[in-house]
């Protein structure tokens, strides 16, 4: 597996970025890609995306040289694994059961001796078994980024634990979600300034994982700075393409409008 650039930037101290997928077409995965930022943001959490689907995104992040992350609805290990053996180097894992969802999250995702993925020589993900297996267990456990969401009760809770988990490399939180667990409604509650603090404070103690929160997210806002300052690692970019699409729509729309001197 060749290697992935958002670990290689985390491992440096670097803030990786990527973004969000949004449109059903591959071509965008290149975009992303081309448009200089670290790796593709794929949601199969939120969306109706299929496997054919993500198998042509996961190569079209090749092709660009940016890591593909794919977000799974479960700790599901079957359909983790035809993930895996397609080539997605990050997987993403959303409300994760405290410190048992993480244990199974890392026994899915990676291979013996720190999980229990199963194995297939042939695959894409093994070069169609152009490489030695010891060489491609050994690049699928250091390559391959694991990412699990704590944004119920019970992973805010177990976030020491997780965070010192091996297998682990991001711990991640969902604005929106979390902010629901603790029944905040508006971003500037300071309760909610107060949780992220603290779950960013006991990641950096772990010295394990970093942290993962989305810039820009309308339900907490915050700008690099502030994330290299929380210990975050990596980040999804807002906004997402069908809104900067609409966003440039309606400008251009609304330009030609007060040329013409059209109300509507």
């Amino acid at each position: 597996m060749r290697e992935n650039r958002v670990k290689k930037l985390m491992r440096e101290g670097k803030l990786a970025l990527g973004t969000y997928v949004s449109f059903s077409d591959p071509q965008i995965v290149e975009i992303i890609g081309l448009a200089g930022f670290d790796a593709a943001f794929i949601d199969m959490e939120h969306t109706a995306f299929d496997l054919p689907l993500i198998q042509q995104m996961i190569v079209a992040a090749d092709l660009v040289g940016i890591t593909p992350m794919v977000r799974v609805a479960d700790t599901d290990p079957g359909f983790i694994l035809r993930l895996l053996d397609m080539g997605a180097q990050g997987i993403i894992i959303p409300h994760v059961d405290g410190i048992e969802g993480a244990k199974k999250a890392v026994k899915a995702v990676r291979y013996a001796p720190l999980g229990e993925r199963g194995g297939a020589g042939g695959s894409r993900a093994a070069r169609f078994g152009t490489v030695s297996w010891a060489d491609h267990v050994r690049t699928s456990n250091d390559e391959i980024l694991l990412s699990v969401m704590t944004e119920d009760a019970k992973g805010i809770a177990d976030v020491p634990e997780i965070a010192a988990l091996e297998g682990i490399d991001l711990v991640a939180l969902g604005p929106t979600d979390l902010s629901q667990t603790l029944g905040v409604t508006e971003p500037t509650d300071p309760r909610l300034r107060a949780e992220v603090e603290k779950i960013a404070a006991q990641v950096k103690e772990a010295g394990n994982a970093k942290l993962q929160i989305p810039m820009n997210h309308p339900a907490f806002p915050l700008a690099a700075q502030e994330m290299l300052d929380l210990g975050v690692g990596y980040t999804h970019v807002a906004p997402p393409p069908p809104a900067i699409l609409i966003r440039e729509m309606r400008n251009a729309v609304r330009g030609i409008h007060e040329a013409v001197g059209r109300d509507s």
